[in-house]
C-alpha cells in the first residue's frame, strides 16, 4: 500500500500543482494519472498482493471484533442456558462451547483430538449445543440425544453423545432403538419424548442463539470470548491459551 502511494504521488507530480485535486483534474489528466497508476502496477504485482493482504487482514480483525461483541451480548444464552450438556471440568477456568451436528464430517473427525485436549488440559468447561443444520438425519439424531438427557441424566447424554459422534451408518427409529438398548435406557420413553415440546423447545433457542451469533456451520466453537467459525489449522490450543491469558489481564 505504501509503495502504491508513492507511485501514485510521483505520478501526480509531473502533472501541475493543483492536478493532487482529483475534483481538480481535467479529463486528460485523469485519464494520463490512471494510465501510470495502472502501468506501475502490471509492472510491480507485488504491490497489489500486499494491498489485498492488508485488506483481508482488517477484515478479519473487524470481524474479529464483531463475533467478540456478539459473545458478549448473549453470555447468559451461550455460557448458562440451562439445558445444554455441560463436561469437561464444570468449574475450569475456560468455557469451551461447541455447537455440533451428528452427520457433519468435521465434527465426527475433530470429536477424538477435542476429547483428548479436554482430558489432557483438565481445566475446560465444556458445553455441547445441538445444532442439527444438514439433514433430517440430523434432527432426528439431535432429538434423541436431548431426549436421553431429559430423561436418563447428563451421563446418559454424554454416551448417546459419543455413539452418535463415532456412527457411521444411518439414523433411523430401528437404529436409535437399537442404541437405546445400548445404552441402557429406556427406549420406549425417550423415542415418545424426541418429538415433544420439551426436546423442540431447547432446539428451538439453539437456533435462535446461532441466528443471533451469525452460526450457520459446524462445528463452530466459542472460547472465552473468541468465536472460531470452525478448526483452526493450528488447532483449538491456541484460542484456549488466549482466552486464559485474557482472563488473566482482566
Amino acid at each position: 500500500m505504501k509503495a502504491l502511494l508513492t507511485a501514485a504521488l510521483l505520478t501526480a507530480t509531473a502533472l501541475p500543482s493543483f492536478a493532487f485535486d482529483p475534483a481538480n483534474m481535467t479529463e486528460a489528466e485523469k485519464a494520463a494519472f490512471g494510465e501510470a497508476v495502472r502501468d506501475y502496477l502490471m509492472a510491480n504485482p507485488d504491490v497489489l498482493i500486499e494491498s489485498i493482504n492488508v485488506l483481508e487482514e482488517r477484515r478479519a480483525a473487524d470481524e474479529a471484533k464483531n463475533d467478540q461483541l456478539l459473545v458478549e451480548n448473549n453470555r447468559e444464552a451461550i455460557f448458562d442456558d440451562g439445558h445444554s450438556w455441560i463436561g469437561g471440568n464444570p468449574e475450569g477456568d475456560v468455557t469451551l462451547v461447541e455447537f455440533i451436528d451428528y452427520r457433519c464430517g468435521v465434527c465426527k473427525r475433530v470429536n477424538p483430538e477435542l476429547e483428548k485436549l479436554i482430558s489432557a488440559d483438565g481445566n475446560i468447561r465444556w458445553i455441547l449445543k445441538e445444532f442439527p443444520i444438514l439433514t433430517q438425519e440430523s434432527d432426528m439424531a439431535a432429538r434423541f440425544a436431548i431426549a436421553v438427557q431429559q430423561e436418563a441424566g447428563p451421563d446418559a447424554y454424554k454416551k448417546a453423545h459419543d455413539a452418535l459422534m463415532e456412527s457411521r451408518g444411518p439414523v433411523n427409529l430401528e437404529s436409535l432403538t437399537a442404541l437405546a438398548g445400548d445404552l441402557g435406557v429406556d427406549g420406549k420413553a425417550v423415542l415418545n419424548r424426541m418429538n415433544t415440546e420439551e426436546v423442540s423447545a431447547v432446539l428451538r433457542k439453539n437456533h435462535q442463539l446461532a441466528e443471533q451469533m451469525r452460526i450457520m456451520g459446524t462445528p463452530t466453537f466459542i472460547i472465552g470470548g473468541e468465536m472460531l467459525r470452525g478448526v483452526p489449522a493450528e488447532g483449538l490450543e491456541g484460542a484456549i491459551a488466549r482466552a486464559r491469558a485474557a482472563e488473566a489481564e482482566g
